[in-house]
């Protein structure tokens, strides 16, 4: 299919996402992805774990792309993609996890917040959170890629930029979800992964 967006990056960092998703998914049955894209992470992460129901969810404007790549794969285990803008309505849960990647440093701060604060209400009480991203440590880069990189999506737009992982940490405690991993991927890039009600 011609017509398919194609995002690089989902090829580079698939396998390494994969390997998270592998150990910490291996019991969850109904995933939400949050910011689908291109659908290309969909399409692989839904073949490699068919024991997950993989739901898509995207503003309007990226759900024919999704579509396009999930009919072509026509698997089993992923629904039609589901419009969400995190500031709206959200779709029906519940959902025992939930996985993002490469969009808090996109969001504005205040759509960020407004992500963390909705999961409770289509979260199951054990859910489990993926998020895949650049991350800044004690307010500080990582690397001096993620500076430059940085400093290129505040020139995109103001509200952009790399997220600091401990202000992530405090939306997520507020909404009930505690950090129990973070693991180093390629391209000085994070998996972390919080877990609701940890035992």
């Amino acid at each position: 299919m011609a017509d398919k967006p194609h995002a690089p990056a989902c090829e580079r960092n698939r396998e390494p996402i994969l390997e998270v998703l592998q150990r910490h998914f291996a019991d969850r049955r109904r995933v939400l992805e949050i910011g689908s894209g291109t659908g290309q992470h969909a399409v692989y992460f839904a073949a490699a774990l068919t024991w997950l129901d993989w739901q898509c969810s995207d503003r309007a404007e990226n759900l024919p792309g999704i579509r396009a790549w999930l009919d072509e794969a026509a698997l089993p285990n992923t629904p039609l993609p589901l419009e969400l803008d995190v500031g709206g309505p959200w779709p029906r849960g519940p959902f025992d996890a939930a996985f993002s990647a490469n969009t808090l440093h996109i969001m504005a701060w205040h759509e960020v917040e407004q992500l963390f604060a909705q999961l409770p209400a289509i979260a199951t009480d054990d859910a489990r959170l993926v998020i895949y991203g650049p991350f800044n440590y004690g307010g500080r880069y990582t690397s001096d890629s993620n500076a430059a990189f940085d400093q290129w999506l505040k020139a995109r737009g103001a509200h952009m930029g790399i997220r600091d992982a401990e202000a992530v940490d405090a939306l997520a405690a507020a909404a009930g979800f505690a950090l129990v991993d973070d693991v180093a991927m390629p391209a000085n890039n994070r998996c972390r992964v919080w877990q609701r009600n940890p035992g």
